[in-house]
């Protein structure tokens, strides 16, 4: 096992570079940097070789569980293989190069590109605009509810409810606080849908907007969705799509079909770009034409002789990023896009459909289904059965890390007790999914027979289970020097 930090690794005056002589007058520190910013001392760094390095950080990078290393069936998360093309051409010159602060004609590709994204992403969701500004999709989320605020404003009234239906995206609530607004829960039916009735004693002149997640956190496609649209908008108020589920909807269903007002796109969920780690992340958001010119400014536009960026909004809430958003995370998704054209992000789309009911076919006989109705992309089992034996979801999800399977999403959505949350995803094979199932059964037969072996679980990874509650309360990510 790998235990060395590489601070206490090499030895003075090891050296895993060679720099070449100084070429230009040497400048005095201090003449650049104000001293009240400046080290008193050297700073501790390792001295130690190329080769110690690289090793170090491949050994470190060992340890952690990543799409590229194994399964990862987090649900509502979409945690799907990243195609390296994408890499490549993010990495091209013409585009990791670039300054935002060129002139237009010296970015016309990149321009054009921008341009291009949000014109496929009008297309996908069927509405009219799109801006690519926000960084993430809870930051979308932010964006489109700033817009819902200003429309409501501008049309003289004073909406401040949220109604959010409690099988909604967990960020929503809170989205619509920092916002400025106020949330409010809404009951699902027995079969995993938007309560109607409790939807219609709601809505009222305060209601400001519907924040619907489609397909929800149970999987299950929201058939309603026409009867909610004409409720909702008879109250006055918009209708808003949590896109965190678009993946089991390209080229099947486009939420500006369906009545949708704002629909934000999380590109690292759907488009294959990188997900996780705070960033780089990427949450275009899409508007019905009634609110286009809240969206933020300024945007692309295309003109008789090029791209430029003079694009302005009569009504726009202002910038909500620097620049135009996550450039290179753009350049994914746009690679992702031109790669598979229409009739393959419809594959995309049928294929996580289809795996997920493969999976749940396999699944079904061993855990509780509390919703029945057929799920699209992902499903939620239940881990209640395995409960009686004193096992719980917890432990069934460090159980499968022994095998070396990133658990699914855990007690979440809150209205499934003991909650297992999967969404295998498009891009994982037939043998990955039976390997999984097969994997899952075995763990409910130990949770009946030897169930203090999933209450120690993980036992085969470089950490044990650790205390979570402690570790958020006594955070200890320094490294200390002994002397």
């Amino acid at each position: 096992m790998f235990k060395k930090l590489i601070f206490e690794m090499g030895s003075n005056g090891r050296s895993g570079c060679s720099l070449p002589k100084i070429d230009v007058p040497e400048v005095n520190i201090s003449q650049l940097i104000p001293e009240k910013f400046q080290r008193k001392k050297a700073a501790r760094l390792p001295q130690v070789s190329e080769f110690d390095v690289v090793r170090h950080f491949i050994n470190l990078s060992t340890l952690n569980h990543h799409v590229d290393k194994g399964f990862y069936p987090l649900g509502s998360c979409t945690m799907k293989y990243n195609p390296k093309i994408n890499e490549e051409t993010q990495g091209l010159k013409g585009f990791s190069a670039l300054h935002p602060h060129q002139p237009d004609a010296t970015v016309q590709g990149a321009l054009q590109l921008l341009y291009e994204l949000a014109e496929y992403l009008c297309q996908v969701s069927g509405l009219a605009a799109v801006t690519l500004q926000p960084s993430a999709g809870a930051h979308g989320e932010l964006t489109g509810l700033m817009m819902i605020k200003a429309y409501h404003e501008a049309q003289g009234g004073n909406r401040k409810i949220v109604l959010i239906p409690d099988s909604a995206h967990g960020t929503n609530p809170a989205s619509v606080t920092i916002a400025g607004l106020q949330a409010v829960q809404i009951k699902s039916n027995a079969q995993g849908l938007v309560d109607l009735e409790d939807l219609k004693a709601h809505l009222n002149n305060e209601t400001a907007a519907l924040m619907l997640t489609n397909p929800n956190t149970l999987g299950i496609f929201e058939t309603q969705v026409a009867e909610i649209s004409r409720l909702v908008h008879k109250a006055g108020a918009l209708l808003y799509m949590d896109g965190a589920n678009l993946n089991a909807l390209l080229g099947i269903v486009r939420p500006g079909d369906l009545g949708f007002d704002v629909v934000h796109f999380n590109l690292h969920k759907t488009f294959s770009t990188p997900h996780g780690g705070g960033g780089p992340g990427a949450g275009p958001v899409g508007v019905s034409e009634r609110i286009r010119s809240f969206l933020p400014s300024p945007c692309v536009k295309k003109e008789k002789h090029g791209f430029t960026r003079t694009c302005e909004f009569s009504e726009s809430i202002g910038k909500v990023s620097a620049f135009y958003g996550n450039f290179s995370i753009l350049v994914r998704a746009y690679t992702y896009i031109r790669m598979l054209g229409a009739t393959g992000l419809r594959q995309v789309s049928e294929g996580a459909l289809i795996n997920a009911n493969y999976l749940l076919a396999l699944l079904r006989d061993f855990y509780d289904l509390p919703y029945t109705r057929t799920p699209m992309h992902e499903f939620v089992l239940s881990g209640d059965r395995q409960k009686k034996f004193g096992v719980k979801t917890l432990d069934i999800a460090k159980r499968l890390l022994d095998y070396g399977v990133h658990a699914p999403t855990v007690y979440f959505p809150l209205i499934v007790s003991e909650a297992l949350m999967i969404e295998p995803t498009e891009t994982e094979s037939k043998e990955t999914l039976e390997q999984f199932a097969d994997l899952l059964i075995k763990i409910a037969q130990e949770a009946e027979q030897t169930p203090e072996l999933l209450k120690e679980a993980p036992v085969t990874t470089p950490v044990s289970r650790l205390n979570e509650a402690l570790a958020a309360r006594n955070l200890n990510v320094r490294y200390l020097f002994s002397d």
